[in-house]
């Protein structure tokens, strides 16, 4: 279980803000990382990496995550967009 993503620069807010959106799914389904990334097939570590907004994740994670969550991907992003801007 692994997912694929590029490292990312530690300031890049729209990776924050990612990472903002996953942990809020997830903790709205009462998820531990362990519990998505089994469900996404993802290591917890990664889970935990994309959370922190040090990974970016390939289109396919996102789907993988999507789907872990249950939800739509187009709900993950509406998440997103709520997080762009704040701070963390």
């Amino acid at each position: 279980m692994h997912g694929q993503g590029n490292r990312a620069r530690a300031d890049a807010p729209d990776l924050h803000a990612l990472g903002a959106a996953v942990r809020e799914a997830r903790a709205r389904r009462g998820l531990s990382q362990e519990a998505l990334g089994f469900r996404a097939d993802l290591h917890r570590n990664y889970v935990g990496a994309i959370e922190r907004g040090t990974i970016n994740p390939t289109f396919k994670t996102l789907m993988q995550l999507a789907d872990g969550l249950r939800l739509p991907l187009s709900e993950l992003m509406e998440i997103y967009e709520r997080h762009i801007g704040e701070d963390d």
